[in-house]
């Protein structure tokens, strides 16, 4: 029998890391998830540990700081968790001669173009969060040559706090919704962000000549954040949970310390020429996900 091939993600707590640990990988593929007390990603001391422990064939990279508007009062945590983890990490992968997948996001956009991003789209980030992530973006290309950096936007699942979930529990208690209008970008499951990061991370680890580079992955199509809330609210009212009525504003009405980009459309084109990765709909993301989470409250 073979040895099991050991693949450490990291930021398990989250939407991704739990949609990662309860995928079904190939036989032979063994997944870890240490929690923050057992792994510090910003200190090499602790990381380089974590490699002499275990020989791990992989590594993905789901950690964090997402809080976007707290990022504007905690510039040097955000930079911590989102440029100094990843440079670390991929010294660690280097020196270890293992690659590395990385999650990055929009918001390395300035959100000005009027078409989807492609990745060599010049950056600008608006904000503290961005400009953390485009850090970490940079450290892990730097850092690692063996490397994917997927970026990803508008991320909604069953788990952890996101947009769709908090839509649902403000329908619970109001009949009536203001949501943004003149924000634009493509909604992402990340059961499917996951499905793309688990088939690149093992092309990588069977293939020394795989793809490498900055890539974007998001479900199919486009909408504004109020025509996401108004798909949630369809979703939900036909599965029998709650619902409201949504009322589309302009950002001006909805001001957030962190300035939003009002275009955060990615292009896949990319990611399916080199890894024939193809996003399904985001209407059917939605749907999927609503039905799960209302299927809960019934039990």
């Amino acid at each position: 029998m073979a040895e099991p091939r050991h693949i450490l993600i990291t930021g398990g707590a989250g939407q991704v890391g739990l949609e990662l640990q309860a995928h079904a990988w190939p036989d032979g593929v063994v997944v870890h998830a240490p929690g923050r007390d057992d792994l510090d990603l910003t200190d090499p001391v602790s990381v380089r540990a974590a490699f002499a422990a275990r020989p791990y064939a992989a590594v993905i990279n789901a950690a964090a700081w997402t809080a976007v508007d707290k990022a504007e009062d905690a510039v040097a945590d955000a930079f911590l968790a989102n440029a100094q983890g990843p440079a670390v990490l991929a010294e660690a992968t280097r020196q270890a001669g293992v690659p590395l997948v990385h999650i990055s996001t929009d918001y390395v956009f300035d959100g000005s173009a009027n078409r989807p991003y492609v990745e060599s789209d010049p950056v600008g980030p608006l904000g503290v969060y961005g400009a953390s992530k485009l850090a970490g973006e940079l450290a892990i290309r730097s850092g690692n040559p063996r490397s994917v950096v997927l970026r990803t936007a508008w991320l909604i699942s069953a788990h952890r706090a996101n947009f769709l979930k908090t839509m649902l529990t403000l329908a619970k208690k109001h009949e009536r919704l203001a949501i943004v209008r003149d924000q634009i970008g493509c909604p992402t499951a990340a059961r499917d962000l996951t499905e793309a990061l688990v088939s690149i991370t093992l092309r990588l680890m069977d293939d020394q000549d795989a793809p490498t580079g900055v890539y974007h992955f998001v479900n199919a199509g486009e909408t504004s954040w109020a025509g996401l809330a108004r798909e949630i609210m369809a979703s939900s009212r036909t599965t029998g949970g709650a619902w409201a009525e949504v009322d589309a504003i302009t950002t001006d009405q909805y001001p957030t310390p962190a300035k939003r980009p009002a275009n955060s459309r990615l292009n896949t084109t990319k990611l399916s020429r080199d890894f024939g990765i193809q996003p399904r709909d985001w209407r059917a993301a939605v749907a999927e996900i609503v039905a799960e989470l209302n299927k809960e409250i019934a039990r």
